[in-house]
């Protein structure tokens, strides 16, 4: 059989990985271009976490196209001459016309193109991927995978802003991001705790992009990301949710226009704004500085008042997952909000939860806890498999 790639093109890094298809679809390798127009920088390792290529280039000779070229040279390398079956994509924003995943043909991309103002962080990237692919191989196929799809489940009334009914009919609604991740983890959690999964259960995606997920029965039924993935929690540059007034406020009185807010919103805010330090927690939980404190603080303040939402959205709550960069290795951050969720009779173990067990909750707790590593890019390696085998068909 042919492997399948996979690739996740961020804003200024490029992660990818090799699998085989199969029932536990095992990894060949996976590796990332990282510090795109900074310090590019490639890592590969196998499935034994080894290490197979590192290689640096200066600011000027990588960008997110001839990253992806590089990419897929190495990919060939390494598999020493068998052929890649196809390569699938992480794409932030499906809009209303993509619900699942789609191949990918020059009027799919036109579309996802023009939804570009609404993921301006993400979708530019995942495209200049698809297109560089494109050039380099035009015979691959290339399937685009979206953030967005997983919360199409979600009630109308749920997607809806309390704006003019045209504009929501224009397509200015609720979509939610993250879906991929969120996907993986209503999988892994059937795996784990069948009963748990088909309850209601609150996932916390915490990282650089910070989200919450309620799910019942395995699916979407609110979150936290909204119009565009700047919406919600507070995340490591990005606001998060923000009283519209705000910005007609900075645009009336200090003069600031539609690029100079997104530069705001999207970049200069969130832990790094608030701390005027970083924008990595493990940078923050390692200095004194007061005004680190007041940015940690604040993230699981606004987190611990979107539970409440979420659990209100769901009905109720059985179980929570943490996930994500954060939410899979900073045992702090999952204390604190477990501290400020006692109402909800969630109780962690402290071992378990310093040792980032699996599930993490303690014996008297009514809430489960649960650390699970979320992995996109099987999750998209799975959709990549099961649409080329349906186009086969």
């Amino acid at each position: 059989m042919q492997p399948l790639a996979v690739i996740n093109a961020g804003s200024s890094s490029i992660k990818f990985a090799l699998f085989e298809e199969g029932a536990e679809f095992p990894i060949l390798f996976r590796g990332q271009i990282e510090k795109l127009g900074v310090a590019p920088r490639l890592t590969v390792k196998d499935a034994a976490d080894q290490q197979l290529v590192e290689q640096t280039w200066s600011a000027e000779e990588l960008d997110h196209r001839s990253a992806t070229t590089l990419i897929l040279e190495t990919a060939v390398r390494l598999l020493g001459g068998r052929r890649v079956k196809a390569v699938g994509h992480r794409v932030v924003h499906g809009g209303t016309e993509f619900a699942s995943p789609v191949l990918v043909d020059a009027a799919v991309l036109v579309s996802l193109t023009g939804l570009c103002p609404l993921a301006p962080l993400h979708q530019p990237h995942n495209l200049a991927a698809i297109e560089a692919i494109a050039v380099a191989a035009p015979d691959m196929p290339q399937i685009a995978c979206f953030d967005t799809a997983f919360h199409q489940t979600q009630a109308a009334i749920a997607q809806m802003f309390a704006l003019p009914r045209e504009m929501n009919e224009a397509g200015i609604r609720r979509y939610g991001f993250h879906g991929l991740s969120y996907e993986y983890i209503a999988m892994r959690l059937m795996e784990l705790a069948p009963d748990t999964a088909n309850g209601r259960v609150i996932v916390a995606h915490l990282g650089n992009g910070s989200s919450l997920c309620a799910m019942v029965d395995g699916r979407s039924v609110a979150t936290t990301m909204g119009f565009t993935a700047v919406d919600g929690l507070m995340m490591g540059t990005r606001c998060g949710s923000l009283d519209p007034g705000v910005l007609i406020y900075l645009m009336d009185e200090r003069g600031m226009d539609a690029r100079a807010l997104e530069d705001l919103v999207y970049r200069r805010s969130g832990l790094a704004g608030v701390s005027g330090l970083s924008s990595d927690m493990r940078t923050l939980r390692d200095t004194n500085d007061p005004a680190a404190s007041v940015a940690t603080d604040l993230f699981v303040y606004r987190i611990n008042r979107e539970i409440g939402s979420m659990v209100a959205g769901a009905g109720g709550i059985d179980a929570i997952v943490f996930t994500g960069g954060i939410g899979q290795n900073d045992a702090a951050t999952r204390a604190e909000i477990a501290a400020g969720c006692n109402w909800l009779g969630l109780e962690l173990d402290p071992k378990l939860n310093q040792a980032g067990a699996t599930k993490i909750s303690g014996a008297g707790s009514k809430v489960d806890a649960f650390v699970i590593p979320t992995d996109e890019e099987q999750m998209i390696a799975r959709h990549t498999s099961a649409l080329m085998m349906n186009q086969a068909s």
